[in-house]
């Protein structure tokens, strides 16, 4: 079944709309939506490498659009929307020890949860919450979120096809340390906030 969803992906990520799945995806994700837009990203390169730096640009700015959705929830719908979010990725019970560190650091910490496996939507909301100054928030997000996207492209734009090659023939392991990795994230996300 993960051999047919990968061939799957593979086949989408080479027709003329998977840009804007892309692009959805990534919006989403920095907001609310719990996969990482990663998992279109990488075979969209791989299924066309010479689109590689137009696919990060993409998802780059379509994930800092969704961090800016993000940060509108953290300050105008907190307790409607933002509030059950941060229940439902287990994370309102520190939350008030993680606001008064965004006084203090908050540029880094959007640096950080852009660039890293961490759940960024929760950066996001936080950011909002806790008033961060947007003129900081967009710039931590855009060079963040772009270092992401673009060393990743640039990455397998150089290694492309040793990439494919390796991912076909460690579908199996490579999705469940995937899962562990994002597993991992989200029970550190619990543990700091």
């Amino acid at each position: 079944m993960l051999r047919k969803l990968y061939d799957w992906v593979m086949a989408m990520a080479g027709k003329r709309h998977a840009i804007w799945w892309l692009a959805g995806v990534s919006f989403a994700e920095s907001a609310f939506f719990p996969i990482p837009p990663d998992i279109l990203l990488v075979p969209m390169v791989l299924a066309n490498r010479r689109r590689a730096w137009r696919i990060a640009a993409v998802c780059t700015l379509a994930s800092v659009l969704g961090g800016l959705l993000g940060y509108a929830i953290g300050l105008w719908l907190f307790e409607a929307l933002g509030r059950p979010l941060l229940e439902f990725y287990g994370s309102e019970d520190k939350f008030s020890q993680f606001q008064a560190y965004y006084n203090e650091w908050g540029a880094w910490i959007v640096g950080a949860g852009g660039f890293t496996p961490l759940p960024y939507k929760v950066i996001t909301i936080a950011s909002g919450v806790t008033k961060l100054d947007i003129g900081i928030f967009i710039l931590a997000s855009v060079v963040s979120r772009g270092l992401r996207f673009y060393i990743e492209a640039a990455l397998l734009w150089r290694f492309g096809e040793p990439v494919r090659e390796f991912i076909e023939r460690h579908l199996g392991k490579l999705a469940l340390l995937f899962f562990v990795v994002l597993v991992g994230a989200f029970l550190l996300v619990k543990l700091l906030l």
